[in-house]
């Protein structure tokens, strides 16, 4: 389940990088192109369970285990900088294009990605909102961070 769906996260810094409204929705068009059909598999493993409850667990857990592998160093760690940056990546990027997918279980499933990653990411208690909410508030409210 999930193979490779680390390399989602191969151009985390090019696309945070000095994000814009313009390179946002550029970036997000690229992203979803490219890396759709991991979150289509999502989408269509937790439709087909029985228990969608234990299937979101699981595919969170996959999603998340395969994060903690690629990004930690050598001493078995993730750096403060790496987890703030696959923060934003997961906030911009990841969580939008699951809320995007055409089911009634993409709240499910963004819910439970969220358990799992702040369960195993020290204080990574992240939220998440859909790419129409965070592209309409880009300039009043991400500016304003950066």
């Amino acid at each position: 389940m999930l193979q490779g769906i680390e390399t989602i996260f191969d151009d985390l810094e090019q696309m945070l990088h000095h994000l814009k409204k313009k390179s946002y929705e550029a970036n997000t068009e690229v992203f979803v192109r490219e890396n759709g059909f991991y979150f289509e598999e999502m989408k269509e493993y937790v439709e087909a369970a029985e228990d969608k409850d234990a299937a979101v667990e699981e595919l969170a857990q996959c999603f998340v285990n395969a994060v903690d592998k690629k990004f930690k160093d050598k001493k078995g760690k993730i750096s403060a900088r790496t987890q703030m940056d696959l923060n934003f990546f997961m906030i911009y990027y990841v969580f939008p294009t699951i809320l995007k997918l055409e089911s009634p279980d993409a709240k499910r499933i963004a819910d439970g990605i969220c358990k799992v990653w702040s369960r195993t990411f020290k204080e990574s208690d992240i939220q998440y909102t859909d790419y129409d909410t965070l592209y309409a508030s880009f300039r009043e409210k991400i500016f304003g961070i950066f």
